[in-house]
This record gives C-alpha cells, sequence and structure tokens, in this order.
C-alpha cells in the first residue's frame, strides 16, 4: 500500500502530460471539425510521404555519425584517468547549457555566405562556398545538437566493462582491433541502443533545425506539423494526423530495432 502512495504523483504526472495529451492527439486526428469520426486526416497523410521519407533518411544519417563520431569519444573517456573523466564530460555537456535556438543560430553565422569558414577560405581564394540552405547543413545541425545524447549512454555503459575481462583477452593473444569488435562493441550494446534512440527521435521530429539551416527548402515533417498549428493553413486535425502517424512510426522503428539488438546480444 505504501509502494501505491509512492508511485502515485508519478502516475497523476503521467496520465496529466502524457496520457491525455495522447488521447487528445488521436481525437484530433480521427474527427473532424464537427468532431465526426473520419480517416481523411490520416489518408491525407500520402501527400506528404515524400516529407517523412525524407525526415526519418536524414535522422538516420545523423544517427550514423553521430555513431561513429560518439563511440570513440565514449571510449577515449573511459581510458582516461578518473579525475580527468568528469572534465571531458563537463566539456561534452557545455553546450547543452546554452539555449538550443541559440546554438543553431551560432550555426547560421559560422555556415552563411560571409560566415566564419567562408571568410577563412577566402584567405587561401576559395568559395564562398554554399554552405547553408542544404540538406548537409540540416544534418551537421542534428549531429552537433544531439551528439551528447549518444556520448552519455555509451560512456555510463563502457565504464561499466570489467578491465579484466580486457586484459585477459590481451594476454590470451586478442589485438586490440580483436577486443573492440568482440568485448567492447558487443558488451556496450545497451548505450549503443539507448544512444541511438536518444538520437533518432529527436532527429527525426526536428523543426528548428531544418528551418534555420535547410532555409525551407528541406522541409522536414516536424514543420510540416508545426505549420498545421502554428501557421497560416490552421488545422489541427491534420497535424494531430500527421503526429500520430509520426508517433506510430517511432515506436515501430524502435521496436524492431530493440528486438534486432536483442537478438544480436543473445548470440
Amino acid at each position: 500500500m505504501k509502494s501505491k502512495l509512492i508511485a502515485l504523483p508519478y502516475i497523476i504526472w503521467m496520465c496529466i502530460f502524457t496520457l491525455i495529451p495522447l488521447l487528445l492527439v488521436v481525437f484530433f486526428a480521427l474527427t473532424t471539425e464537427n468532431n465526426e469520426f473520419t480517416l481523411s486526416n490520416l489518408t491525407a497523410m500520402n501527400d506528404y510521404l515524400d516529407v517523412l521519407f525524407r525526415s526519418v533518411g536524414f535522422a538516420v544519417i545523423a544517427t550514423i555519425i553521430c555513431l561513429v563520431i560518439g563511440f570513440p569519444i565514449a571510449l577515449f573517456i573511459v581510458r582516461m584517468p578518473k579525475i580527468k573523466q568528469s572534465t571531458m564530460l563537463m566539456i561534452v555537456l557545455l553546450p547543452m547549457w546554452i539555449n538550443f535556438l541559440l546554438r543553431t543560430y551560432a550555426w547560421m553565422t559560422i555556415l552563411e555566405e560571409n560566415g566564419l569558414i567562408n571568410r577563412f577560405l577566402g584567405v587561401f581564394g576559395i568559395g564562398p562556398l554554399n554552405l547553408m540552405n542544404n540538406s548537409g547543413a540540416v544534418v551537421l545541425g542534428m549531429v552537433y545538437n544531439y551528439l551528447p545524447f549518444m556520448i552519455l549512454p555509451l560512456y555510463s555503459v563502457m565504464t561499466k566493462i570489467d578491465e579484466s575481462v580486457v586484459e585477459a583477452a590481451q594476454d590470451l593473444g586478442c589485438s586490440n582491433i580483436n577486443v573492440l569488435r568482440k568485448i567492447t562493441i558487443p558488451m556496450s550494446m545497451p548505450g549503443i541502443t539507448t544512444g541511438i534512440i536518444a538520437v533518432f527521435v529527436p532527429s527525426v521530429s526536428t523543426f528548428i533545425i531544418s528551418r534555420m539551416l535547410g532555409g525551407g527548402t528541406n522541409d522536414l515533417i516536424g514543420d510540416i506539423i508545426e505549420a498545421q498549428f502554428l501557421g497560416n493553413s490552421y488545422n489541427p486535425h491534420l497535424g494531430s494526423a500527421m503526429a500520430l502517424v509520426l508517433i506510430i512510426l517511432v515506436l515501430l522503428i524502435m521496436s524492431i530495432f530493440n528486438q534486432t539488438s536483442g537478438e544480436e546480444a543473445m548470440v
């Protein structure tokens, strides 16, 4: 009874801020302005499939890049002396202390035609290069903003790997590559799974990055959803339908990935 009372505030919080909003999304997605049941909002998603696929594609690319960059960084931090690890983690987290919009504005200053990169290249007679308003800038913004979400889970899992296991493998003749392939990576799979989900979910639904760095030429599904609630084409029913489809897609991808990674861990 006491444990139930302790969990009561959490249950109330989840109902108010998670369950009820989700039910409202489902309600608006399946109704018209007159509160009549309809599936037309969901079928209208056919007109935005290209945007949805673009969003998933960008999110997958950003997630892979974050994993490729984040894994060696986390491994490097773990192998540092304990007293230096906290300093390195603070450096990783430092950008997150700055407002999300300000971080993105900073990249606009760096990438624009008269930005820092083009000014530097201009010294050597190169450019100006078109670094803004393209898909590369959008993916770059995703990687920069969400890279800490990959590093931190990897670090937390890698710190729990027993160093004696690695030393035993090395004593038995395993090279550093084999130790990485057969010990470090398999034992880091929980962190890899968590990091991939933590990066993919916000990446596939982002809208600020694509608007500011994509210049309106690389709209993602988050931009379209925002426009249905805050733009001139106000249509909360269509926006809710898009959000519902995105939620189902994300949950489906996460379920498949978790099942696949679980089977690989068992093998």
